[in-house]
């Protein structure tokens, strides 16, 4: 409950005029700080859990099904020659290329998308991507060339760029930074299970083959294809809109007059508490590109850069060579034998993802301990891979799963971390901006893994007792980069701190001028670690 005398009912009243921003600023000092107490702002932000997290989710599940199912496509029905390289007449070469391609244009789309997104609706701008990605996906089931695949992998990473750091940008509308660790784990979980779960049912799609007159593989790009279409289309419904002041009404103008409203995500009280908790949110200003020009030079980037650089390296070429390193553990797998061995590294990831991101969300100034300590688990698990005996095929599966596990807390904590630096910093541009670079040019470690290491490396990829031992020990290296990035921020900002920016606010900038007016009460518990607080049978009800 409220904890000064304001009614918790009543409204606060939002100008619209061009002296909203001069009428906030002489009415704020007469207004105590409205502070909630814990228990009533966790139930608001559970309430959003629902709304948000189940359609992140599944988005998340469909758009990594489409993304990853053509490492699955290159061993598929292989036994009578109608796998993905058979079919097309595929050379290592033209797998790699087309593989890096989708990185490729990822990594250059993947910021103007986001930026795009934080000027028009979040919500119209996520449901166009899933849609896009859905008609794409389709596409696949069409090729027919090594020239097809690569142009349509190159427009997949054109169409799904921003979607990932996209989703982080959005939670910070409706959470605090320090709580979007946990829900990015929560639907980046979807990704795990879509790696296992894809993995599965690709023994089911195998059982299809020539029905129709299409193989196994068209069966899976033609189905996943055609769910991202009606889900492209749901979300419109789905997600809400960015919260608006309580008592300011929701105007729609332009191209949002054609499309379907959504209800808001938050009404009465609730809305009311949110609105105390994250007044910054409500409060954004817009940004120019000379707030943007101040994110860019932030030296902050690079380590975060560095460090996503190497786990989702990692973590991309386990999920689309997975089953290529099993069958080099043991040659005599069959296709359906792969698919369901590779099912197992995922779960592995999903149980980390659960134990450890709640407990990195409440102990969030350890982000970099918790991050170090899960690509070490990385390292040893590649290790065990690359050094056991060729003898003991198993112990070697055993390192990938502990490849899988380790993977698990690395990106959402690293994404969190961001969210955490860049919106105290610079602002609402600053999670846009640097949510998207961290992901966009962090995905070069992807490019990496994709076209220079595995069945991209042929003298590598050759069989035999060694096979792929030199791409193993330079994911480890990068791996390496990731730890000693993650001390070297630590380290940094002990040192120089993380004030929001004197020479952006000093300058008139829209992104950070007169922040400080809407400290929030998410900015005043944001001073310390929650903790693992009361013990359950000691709560309030």
């Amino acid at each position: 409950m409220a904890h000064n005398s304001a009614e918790a009912g009543d409204k606060i009243p939002v100008e619209t005029s061009a002296n909203h921003e001069a009428a906030l600023r002489e009415d704020r000092p007469q207004r105590a700080n409205v502070e909630y107490d814990t228990e009533r702002v966790e139930k608001v932000y559970r309430k959003l859990d629902l709304r948000i997290i189940p359609a992140f989710w599944v988005l998340y599940f469909l758009c990594s099904a489409i993304r990853s199912n053509i490492g699955l496509a290159q061993t598929m029905n292989a036994n009578v020659g109608h796998d993905l390289i058979t079919m097309l007449g595929l050379s290592s070469n033209d797998v790699s290329t087309a593989l890096a391609l989708f990185y490729v244009s990822y990594v250059i789309f993947d910021c103007p998308s986001n930026l795009i997104m934080s000027k028009l609706s979040p919500r119209v701008w996520m449901a166009r991507i899933v849609f896009a990605v859905g008609v794409i996906g389709a596409c696949f089931t069409a090729v027919r060339a090594a020239w097809s695949l690569k142009l349509l992998r190159f427009l997949l990473g054109v169409v799904i760029a921003g979607m990932w750091p996209g989703m982080s940008y959005y939670l910070t509308l409706f959470y605090p930074p320090s709580r979007t660790g946990k829900r990015i784990g929560y639907y980046f979980t979807a990704s795990q299970v879509s790696a296992a779960v894809v993995g599965l049912v690709s023994a089911g799609f195998q059982l299809m083959d020539g029905v129709g007159g299409l193989v196994g593989f068209q069966w899976m790009f033609l189905i996943y294809g055609l769910l991202g279409i009606v889900l492209g289309w749901t979300l419109l419904w789905w997600l809400p809109e960015r919260p608006l002041p309580p008592g300011e009404k929701r105007k729609r103008s332009g191209f949002m007059k054609w499309l379907p409203p959504t209800p808001e995500a938050l009404t009465g009280e609730d809305a009311l508490i949110h609105y105390e908790d994250l007044k910054r949110v409500y409060h954004s200003r817009p940004w120019t590109l000379k707030d943007l020009g101040y994110v860019l030079i932030d030296w902050r980037l690079w380590p975060l850069t560095l460090m996503y650089f190497g786990v989702v390296g990692v973590g991309i070429g386990t999920q689309l060579y997975g089953t290529v390193i099993i069958r080099g553990i043991n040659p005599s797998f069959t296709g359906v034998q792969l698919s369901l061995l590779f099912a197992p590294i995922w779960i592995m990831d999903l149980i980390a993802i659960l134990l450890v991101l709640p407990v990195s969300d409440r102990f969030h100034r350890l982000r970099p301990l918790f991050f170090s300590c899960a690509t070490c688990i990385q390292i040893a698990g590649l290790l065990v891979v690359t050094f056991a005996s060729v003898q003991n095929p198993w112990a070697r599966y055993g390192g990938l799963l502990m490849v899988g596990f380790g993977l698990g807390p690395t990106v959402p904590n690293c994404m969190a971390w961001t969210n955490e630096i860049f919106q105290r910093r610079h602002g609402e541009v600053g999670v846009a901006a640097a949510s998207a670079l961290v992901s966009g040019l962090g995905n070069l470690g992807s490019i990496t893994t994709t076209y220079a290491l595995y069945t991209g490396w042929p003298a590598d990829a050759a069989p035999g007792p060694h096979q792929y031992r030199r791409s193993n020990l330079v994911m480890i290296g990068i791996l390496c980069v990731s730890i000693l990035s993650s001390i070297v921020m630590f380290v940094a900002l002990k040192i120089f701190g993380n004030k929001p920016s004197h020479r952006i606010s000093g300058s008139g900038s829209s992104a950070t001028d007169g922040s400080d007016d809407f400290e929030d009460g998410a900015a005043r518990r944001e001073l310390k670690q929650r903790g693992f607080g009361r013990p359950w049978w000691n709560r309030k009800t």
